[in-house]
C-alpha cells in the first residue's frame, strides 16, 4: 500500500506548475525567512498557524499545516485543544472543519 501524498508536497507542486513564482517566494519568503526566523520556535509558530488556519476555515493549508505541526513536535492532544479553543472565537464550523481535517492528518499517519 503506497502512502498518501504530502497534501504540502502536493501544494507546492500546483504552484510550481502554475505559479513557478509564487512558488519560488513562498520557499523563498516564507519557509526560508519566516519560519527560521529565532524569535519563535517552529513549534510555535506551527500552533499560531493551525489556530490561524481553524480560524480562517482554510482547509486545504490546515491539512498540510497539522502535518508539519505534529512534525515540529505539536502533539494531538494539543491540536485538538487548539480546534477547541476556537471554536468560542470563530465559530463552531470553523472548529468542526478542523477537528475533520485534523482526523483526516491523524489517520494517515497512522
Amino acid at each position: 500500500m503506497t502512502q498518501p501524498r504530502d497534501s504540502g508536497t502536493q501544494a507546492r507542486s500546483v504552484l510550481e506548475e502554475i505559479t513557478p513564482r509564487l512558488a519560488e517566494l513562498t520557499t523563498e519568503l516564507v519557509f526560508d525567512e519566516i519560519w527560521e526566523r529565532p524569535e519563535l520556535s517552529k513549534r510555535d509558530r506551527s500552533l499560531i498557524v493551525v489556530a490561524a488556519l481553524t480560524a480562517l476555515y482554510r482547509t486545504d493549508q490546515l491539512r498540510a499545516h497539522v502535518g508539519r505541526a505534529l512534525d515540529n513536535g505539536v502533539t494531538r492532544e494539543e491540536i485538538s485543544e487548539i480546534i477547541t479553543h476556537m471554536a468560542f472565537y470563530t465559530g463552531w464550523p470553523c472548529a468542526v472543519n478542523a477537528a475533520n481535517v485534523a482526523k483526516q492528518v491523524f489517520d494517515d499517519r497512522d
